[in-house]
């Protein structure tokens, strides 16, 4: 069980959101919910992070491609990269095109979601097109998902659209043939302070082909303990609102002292 810290960029700022709240509506009503605006920029946490030996955390650009905020964001990105090289993954806006753009940049891997769906449905073409770009063991499928009618379905567009695909064991098995991890974020209680997923963690936890890697609701160091329990110590967490680095409660010192790299 590794810590597996976290840089969430948005409009070009360090940022802890509540992840449903994102929108793409441009109006004063379609601006995600803050828990924290950092002063400090995204290349201060990624030499921290390596300086703690945290490698394999991630670095998500929140704002849509295509946007000059998107690019604001990047260009913080590209600075945290650069402070940690090849000690963060990052994910927003990637496809086969500009992958080894972020990997020469510095990122061990790129995360990707919304690039391999099309029309609610994963695009294994486009899935064998990026891993071919980057090769497997540089990528990371970002399967966040919400749950409906207690089946777990992944959202993309930064966890606005809910995709027609349910996880499953079956359904892992055949994406890790093209991936090297998943990160997944549990999209109903990203950035709530309110708890995990308890059956979503409990459920993940008997995969065990490739690493998963938790994020969601972490609230206090129970929830360590509880995804420790149900993973039988083996899987990864990321702690965002939560953490003191990031306003929250929870000491980032004692995570990395009683947790760190290993356990």
């Amino acid at each position: 069980m590794k810590f597996r810290p976290c840089i969430d960029i948005h409009n070009g700022k360090v940022k802890q959101i509540v992840g449903s709240t994102l929108s793409d509506l441009g109006k004063v009503d379609g601006q995600p919910q803050e828990n924290f605006v950092a002063e400090k920029g995204a290349d201060f946490y990624a030499k921290l992070y390596g300086q703690d030996g945290l490698d394999g955390g991630h670095i998500i650009n929140l704002n849509m491609k295509g946007t000059p905020e998107y690019e604001l964001s990047k260009e913080e990105a590209m600075s945290a990269l650069s402070a940690f090289p090849r000690g963060m993954q990052y994910g927003g806006g990637v496809d086969d095109k500009n992958a080894m753009d972020f990997i020469e940049a510095g990122a061990s891997h790129v995360i990707v979601t919304s690039f391999v769906f099309n029309n609610g449905r994963v695009d294994f073409d486009a899935l064998k097109k990026i891993s071919s770009a980057v090769g497997r063991e540089h990528l990371v499928l970002d399967l966040s998902c919400t749950r409906i009618d207690d089946k777990f379905y992944i959202v993309t567009d930064r966890w606005q659209k809910v995709s027609k695909e349910i996880i499953t064991y079956n359904f892992l098995d055949k994406l890790a043939n093209y991936c090297d991890e998943f990160l997944i974020h549990a999209a109903d209680v990203e950035g709530r302070q309110k708890g995990i997923d308890r059956d979503l963690v409990g459920f993940l936890a008997g995969y065990k082909k490739i690493p998963i890697t938790y994020a969601g609701g972490v609230a206090d160091y129970g929830d360590i303990e509880l995804i420790s329990y149900l993973s039988d110590n083996t899987m990864d967490f990321t702690v965002g609102s939560c953490l003191d680095l990031f306003g929250g409660n929870l000491e980032y010192d004692r995570i990395v002292k009683r947790i760190g790299t290993h356990n």
